[in-house]
């Protein structure tokens, strides 16, 4: 897992080869704790996807950017291209499945 802000998201999330998994989150958000745990297992069993974790409070200008307009909210590249995006606490099945 990767924190990353406005200054890190180019080469981290849309540089990167592969699957990259980007979490906007927020600390005070009950819904994005009880998915941090699911999205780390999946970083955890997937070897190919990378987990990013954008702190929205930290990081409004990103958040802007990508019309974050409730939290969590998922975002999906491959190859640096969004792919995929879902709102809200969701089954792993689920975010398996968009990945």
């Amino acid at each position: 897992m990767v924190n990353v802000t406005k200054d890190t998201f180019q080469k981290e999330v849309l540089e990167a080869k592969g699957t990259v998994l980007v979490d906007f989150w927020a600390n005070w958000c009950g819904p994005c704790r009880q998915i941090a745990p699911i999205l780390e297992e999946i970083e955890q069993e997937r070897a190919d996807v990378k987990l990013a974790k954008v702190n929205v409070d930290e990081q409004m200008e990103l958040a802007m950017q990508y019309r974050v307009s409730a939290i969590p909210m998922l975002l999906v590249f491959r190859d640096g291209e969004k792919k995929d995006q879902c709102v809200g606490l969701l089954p792993k099945e689920e975010i398996l499945k968009r990945l």
